[in-house]
C-alpha cells in the first residue's frame, strides 16, 4: 500500500495501541475532512474513517506503525470508500476524483479554496457544520462528531439525550446539508462577520469539552484543546480584523497554559488554587495575553469573549505572591453579565465574591441559583456551594452538600475529586 513502511520489528500491542491512539487524536478530523470534500457524503466520510482505523488496529500491531500514520489512514479509508462508491456503480465525478488518487495519497488537503479561503479541510468543515441553517444543537454535535471524533453515546451524554435522538439529530444534520446543498467551503469576505459568531462557539466548546471532558477515561482530553487552538489560530488568518477571532485565542491559549497543572501525578483533578504554578506554560501564557492585547487594539467595547479572556488572564498571571485580583474578576462578570446574563456565568461571579468579600457573602448568590433551570441535574450550585461551606468552616453542612453534588455529578473524575474533598472533612 502506498506510504506505508514497517516500522523495524513489529510492536507490541501496548505499542500499536498507543501509536493508534495518537494517530485517532491528530488524525480523525483530518482523514474525515478530508474524504468528506472528495465524496461530499458525510456519512460514508465516517463509516470509510472508522473501517480505517479499525484496519490499523489490526494491522499496525502485525506490520508495525507507519511512517506517515496520517497518510496511511487516508489512504485506507480513501480506498475504501472508492470501493463502496464502484459498490454502487457510481461514475459521476466523485467516483472520477477519487480514482484519480489511487495510486497515492492525492487527495491535496492543503488545497487552496478557489476564492482563495485558508487551505485547510478541517476549517473547511467546521463552517459547514456551523452553518446557520442548521440548529444551534446540530451544530455543536455535527462537530463534536466530525471535527472531535466524540463518539454518539460520548455527544449523547453531553447534551443529556438519548443515543437514538442523538443518532436521529446527527442523521438529519447530515440530510439537511445535502438537501439544502450547504457548500464546503470557507465563506467568501462578505459573509465572515455573520458566520463567525456561530464558529467561535463551537470552537470554545470543542475546547471545554478537552479541557474539562464530559466523558472518557481522563478528565481532559489533550487532543481536543489542541484542535480548537489549531483552529483558533485559522481563523485569526482568516479574519485579522476581527477583535473576538483574538479574543477566543487568547482565552483557549490562557486556560491551556493551566492545563498541565490540572492533574496530578495519578491523573486526578488538582482546583486553580491548590495547583503548582510552576507548571504553567509560561510559553503559552505569554502567546495568550499577545493575542489579548490584539482583542483590545481592535475592540471598539465590552464583547463576551474578551471579558472571559480578560478573566482568564487574572488567573493565568496570577502567581504564589500575587494571587488572583477577585475584586477585578467580579467587576469583569458584572460586566459580562450585563452583555449576556447567563446562571453559570453567574455561578461563577458568586464564587468570585465568595473569594473577594468572604464565603458568606457568596454562600448567599449561590443559593440563589440552586432552582435555575440550565443548572438544575448538575454538580456545579452543590459543589460551589460545599467550597464556600468548607471555607466558613461549616464542615457538616459542607459536607452534606458534597454528598449532593457526588450524586450529580457526570464523570468520574469529578465524583473522585469531590469525594476526595468530602474526604478531608473528616
Amino acid at each position: 500500500m502506498a506510504g506505508v513502511t514497517s516500522a523495524g520489528a513489529a510492536p507490541g500491542v501496548d505499542d500499536a495501541g498507543a501509536a493508534l491512539a495518537r494517530a485517532f487524536a491528530d488524525e480523525w478530523s483530518r482523514v474525515v475532512a478530508t474524504l468528506i470534500r472528495v465524496t461530499g457524503d458525510w456519512s460514508l466520510a465516517e463509516d470509510c474513517a472508522q473501517e480505517a482505523f479499525a484496519a490499523a488496529a489490526s494491522r499496525w500491531e502485525r506490520d508495525g506503525v507507519p511512517d506517515r500514520p496520517g497518510a496511511w489512514l487516508t489512504t485506507v479509508a480513501r480506498n475504501a470508500a472508492l470501493d463502496r462508491l464502484r459498490r454502487r456503480a457510481t461514475e459521476d465525478r466523485r467516483l472520477r476524483v477519487l480514482a484519480a488518487g489511487e495510486d497515492g495519497v492525492a487527495l491535496a488537503p492543503d488545497e487552496v479554496d478557489e476564492d482563495g479561503g485558508v487551505p485547510d479541510d478541517r476549517l473547511r468543515l467546521i463552517f459547514t457544520c456551523c452553518h446557520p441553517a442548521l440548529p444551534p444543537e446540530a451544530r455543536v454535535a455535527l462537530t463534536l462528531r466530525t471535527l472531535c471524533g466524540l463518539t454518539v453515546p460520548e455527544i449523547a451524554r453531553a447534551f443529556g439525550a438519548s443515543e437514538a435522538a442523538m443518532t436521529k439529530r446527527l442523521v438529519r444534520a447530515r440530510q439537511k446539508i445535502s438537501h439544502a446543498r450547504i457548500p464546503y467551503r470557507v465563506p467568501a469576505a462578505a459573509e465572515l462577520p455573520e458566520r463567525l459568531g456561530g464558529v467561535l462557539s463551537v470552537v470554545y466548546l470543542v475546547f471545554t469539552e478537552g479541557y474539562t471532558a464530559t466523558s472518557g477515561a481522563s478528565p481532559v482530553r489533550a487532543e481536543l484543546c489542541g484542535e480548537a487552538i489549531r483552529l483558533a489560530r485559522l481563523l485569526v488568518r482568516l479574519a485579522p480584523e476581527e477583535p473576538e477571532v483574538h479574543a477566543v485565542l487568547a482565552l483557549l491559549l490562557l486556560h491551556d497554559a493551566r492545563r498541565p497543572a490540572r492533574l496530578d501525578a495519578d491523573g486526578e483533578l488538582v482546583p486553580l488554587e491548590d495547583q503548582d504554578r510552576s507548571r504553567w506554560d509560561r510559553v503559552r501564557v505569554a502567546d495568550g495575553l499577545e493575542s489579548l492585547r490584539a482583542a483590545q487594539r481592535l475592540a471598539v467595547g465590552d464583547s463576551p469573549y474578551l471579558l472571559q479572556a480578560e478573566i482568564a488572564a487574572c488567573h493565568s498571571t496570577a502567581t504564589g505572591a500575587e494571587p488572583t485580583d477577585w475584586p477585578t474578576v467580579v467587576h469583569l462578570y458584572d460586566r459580562l453579565l450585563a452583555l449576556t446574563p447567563s446562571p453559570h456565568a453567574e455561578l461563577a461571579r458568586a464564587v468570585a465574591v465568595g473569594m473577594a468579600d468572604g464565603p458568606d457573602a457568596g454562600l448567599a448568590l449561590v443559593r440563589a441559583l440552586a432552582d435555575s433551570p440550565l443548572l438544575q441535574g448538575t454538580p456545579a450550585v452543590a459543589a460551589a456551594e460545599a467550597d464556600l461551606l468548607r471555607r466558613a468552616g461549616r464542615r457538616q453542612e459542607a459536607a452534606d452538600a458534597y454528598r449532593r453534588a457526588i450524586a450529580a455529578a457526570a464523570t468520574d473524575a469529578e465524583q473522585r475529586f469531590l469525594q476526595r474533598r468530602l474526604d478531608a472533612l473528616s
